[in-house]
């Protein structure tokens, strides 16, 4: 099993976001803003959804992997550390995610 964390994945995005935007995709995601990472982001979903549906363990994989980093990119963009979206899933595992979705106020 591997030690590898999300943690150890947002340091890693916010020194390379330090970079030059011309030697580091993540530098270069960052430079290009939100409205870049977020679409970005929307790519991978997708992307992730395909291989799901495909029944494609391999791309799956890779696919959510991608989609992992790029979400901390956008996280990074909007200066939301991980931990705070950890808490907010630690805050939900409290009660059912039925229960969860019944206390939303609808629009």
């Amino acid at each position: 099993m591997s030690t590898f964390t999300l943690t150890d994945l947002e340091a890693i995005v916010a020194n390379r976001a330090k970079a030059s935007p011309n030697e580091s995709w993540t530098a270069k995601l960052v430079s290009a803003g939100q409205d870049k990472a977020a679409k970005k982001l929307g790519e991978e979903a997708i992307e992730a959804v395909m291989a799901a549906v495909k029944d494609d363990r391999a791309n799956l994989i890779y696919e959510s992997a991608d989609l992992l980093y790029h979400l901390l990119v956008v996280l990074k963009i909007a200066d939301i550390p991980v931990e705070t979206v950890m808490e907010e899933l630690q805050r939900r595992t409290a009660q059912s995610g039925l229960s969860e979705k019944a206390s939303r106020q609808s629009p």
